[in-house]
């Protein structure tokens, strides 16, 4: 039993980050039908410059007097950071082909994601760069269970965040702004909205939040690779499907499902194997559920 609910907080730390990086996905899909294969280099792109910002405070000797307040001003201006490379790269490889067919625009998302990685490689090396181990000290017991403070600092993180994005949504002027560009470009464009200006905004969205995923997975796992966007996104955007493509709250469950599949996996199976349990279930659902776990995306969760 003690087993079982270690791998289940394991799990929710792993399934709250897929499911930050599954929104990027599942809110550019839900509202222009396109599927970003770049959102992975954004993940990477913020774990990269969280690890510049830490090892620079570091230092400096920042870190040690002001760990969290450093923590939180790198985890904003890797989030914003990443915005503003996301809104560019609406700019130069989505926006020109908004009329083109999906062909053209899946092509283009592919070379991005291919220039983006390569962009890495070539201006931070192939090699894995180390993240400051500060926050990787602690933990809390209870008996043979453990929670480490960088899981809880994970865990809360992930929540606010996704309490926040289901905030700006639901509650605000430009939420409902993006939901009605998702349901109609041309009446929202009669009516004085600005359906690129919504766009943009939605790609820095998704992107900030990959931005933040990638500071947790650095922290988490102690290093970033100029690759990891790959594996994660694949992962995030089974999540995504699973969830129901289009639907925040379906990628925010399908994150989830998809981390404690795998970690169950992983622990009960074999660690070995762990990266398969994500493609099982994305071959599954589209099999028997193409629609995803919420289904059709009609209603008013949808992006």
């Amino acid at each position: 039993m003690e087993f079982f609910i270690q791998q289940t907080i394991n799990g929710l730390t792993l399934g709250g980050i897929y499911a930050l990086i599954a929104l990027g996905y599942t809110m550019v899909y839900g509202i222009i039908q396109l599927i970003n294969f770049a959102h992975g280099e954004f993940f990477a792109a913020g774990g990269y410059l969280g690890v510049i910002l830490l090892s620079f405070l570091v230092s400096r000797g920042y870190l040690e007097t002001h760990p969290w307040l450093c923590l939180g001003g790198s985890l904003v201006l890797a989030m914003a950071y990443c915005a503003a490379l996301a809104m560019a790269v609406e700019k130069v490889a989505y926006k020109p082909l908004r009329f083109a067919s999906r062909l053209s625009v899946l092509l283009s998302a592919l070379g991005m994601s291919i220039f983006l990685q390569n962009g890495l490689m070539l201006t931070q090396g192939v090699y894995d760069k180390p993240y400051p181990s500060i926050f990787s000290h602690g933990n809390i017991e209870f008996g043979n269970i453990t929670v480490s403070y960088l899981q809880i600092i994970i865990l809360v993180a992930t929540v606010s965040l996704l309490v926040l994005l289901n905030i700006l949504v639901f509650k605000t002027r430009i939420g409902k702004a993006m939901r009605a560009t998702a349901q109609d470009k041309v009446m929202t464009s009669l009516l004085g909205i600005s359906s690129n200006r919504i766009i943009s905004i939605t790609f820095a969205i998704g992107a900030a939040l990959a931005a933040a995923a990638g500071i947790m997975v650095g922290l988490y796992y102690g290093s970033v690779r100029y690759d990891m966007g790959f594996v994660p996104g694949i992962k995030a955007f089974a999540a995504a499907v699973l969830g129901g493509i289009g639907n925040i709250t379906g990628a925010m469950l399908g994150g989830l499902i998809i981390g404690m599949v795998e970690i169950y996996g992983a622990g009960y199976i074999s660690g070995q194997y762990k990266d398969v349990f994500a493609f099982i279930i994305l071959i599954g659902v589209l099999y028997f559920r193409p629609t995803g776990i919420m289904g059709e995306n009609i209603d008013d969760t949808r992006i």
